[in-house]
């Protein structure tokens, strides 16, 4: 059972004013986090939930937006795969109650075309509704507490801003979970762990006995290296140019590992399946890249683009490659309904299908800068900080 204890449950209070919060904030960019005390809004909207977070996954999305790679507005808290205790819900959340143990990701509007198709990763508000360092009408939660710290601090970030002590999101990013689990290790099944096994079982539906390459072994590589052995694809090649990450692939079930510095990733694509592969799941967000796996499949194969690209990028595609049926696609959050997936992701963990705790490596909150230079050196996989009890 876990041990995380916090403020007992209160009741639907949507008028209670604000609370303090230490939060790690962005305010230049390419510099370290800084550690601020702010003020959270907690006069929650009908659809809000105020989380009292307990641990939150580090991606590198965080790191490309601490970079400006993408365009997030600072200062800012930044955090995306939160998970804590719900402290207080809006009047309008029937989901999720105060004491509820709970996985944050994604935010969508629930209201455009696909959303209401169910197809919410592809929310037409999507960049603003996650990237947009407010809510959507512009407003935000967070202050700074001190006069001498000048303009607004963003938050909302994935409709969580997870890199605080509270954060405050809404009943449609929010995931209730068994609580016998601890919230520290759920944490990144969010964003980066769903979105890996999500390409695999949701948006390609690989098939049993298809080849599959994943190009990078990092989280979202390695989740979909644990899907595709699921799944029974075979051959799983992986990519990368780390070795430590290529010997983890292969113990999470690659067959064949590729290391791009010192082979030709190409001609070993087509040794090993035979002269192309069914599919190929680029993550590095690399131009090259995608051209690569693009030249690597097989006729009728899929390429997909799931890793995160600089903003603006652009990559070359061979066109008569596509007369071939091949095609090449795009994919978010690995078409992931979180309320539906994440569950999942916790079952096939239970029987020993999806062993992400491999990937984990736990920090305390203040050791966050730390945590970006072994993410970044690729010291560590998948950091999580521990940020409440």
């Amino acid at each position: 059972m876990t041990t995380q204890e916090g403020p007992a449950p209160v009741l639907r209070d949507p008028d209670s004013g604000t609370i303090p919060v230490r939060a790690a904030v962005v305010r230049e960019k390419g510099q370290p986090f800084v550690f601020e005390e702010l003020d959270l809004d907690t006069r929650l909207r009908p659809d809000e939930v105020l989380v009292k977070v307990v641990a939150s996954g580090l991606c590198q999305t965080d790191i490309h937006v601490r970079d400006q790679n993408l365009p997030v507005p600072l200062p800012a808290v930044l955090g995306h795969e939160g998970a804590g205790i719900v402290e207080r819900t809006g009047s309008a959340v029937t989901s999720v109650a105060p004491g509820d143990s709970v996985v944050m990701s994604y935010q969508a509007c629930g209201h455009c075309r696909p959303c209401r198709r169910g197809q919410y990763t592809y929310c037409e508000q999507a960049f603003p509704i996650n990237f947009g360092g407010s809510r959507m009408d512009g407003t935000n939660a967070l202050h700074s507490r001190t006069e001498e710290k000048d303009g607004e601090i963003h938050g909302h970030f994935f409709g969580q801003s997870s890199f605080a002590t509270h954060a405050l999101a809404t009943e449609r990013n929010v995931v209730k979970v068994a609580d016998d689990l601890p919230l520290d290790l759920l944490s990144p099944l969010g964003c980066g762990l769903q979105t890996g096994a999500g390409a695999v079982l949701n948006s390609l539906r690989i098939p049993a006995g298809a080849s599959v390459v994943v190009m990078g072994t990092g989280t979202v590589g390695l989740a979909a290296i644990m899907a595709a052995k699921v799944v029974g694809a075979s051959p799983i090649i992986a990519v990368d140019v780390v070795p430590e990450r290529l010997a983890m692939a292969a113990e999470l079930g690659a067959t064949h590992t590729v290391n791009g510095k010192e082979e030709d990733t190409a001609a070993r694509i087509a040794e090993i399946t035979g002269g192309g592969a069914d599919y190929v799941l680029e993550i590095t967000g690399l131009p090259h890249m995608l051209t690569l796996a693009v030249d690597a499949l097989a006729p009728l194969g899929t390429a997909a683009l799931i890793g995160g690209a600089r903003a603006g990028a652009e990559a070359p595609v061979n066109m008569n490659a596509l007369l071939g049926g091949r095609t090449v696609r795009g994919i978010a959050q690995g078409d992931s309904i979180p309320q539906l997936f994440i569950p999942q992701l916790i079952d096939l963990y239970r029987s020993g299908r999806f062993p992400f705790d491999r990937l984990v490596k736990f920090y305390e909150f203040d050791d966050i800068n730390q945590a970006v230079t072994d993410t970044k050196t690729g010291a560590t996989v998948k950091p999580v900080l521990r940020i409440g009890h």
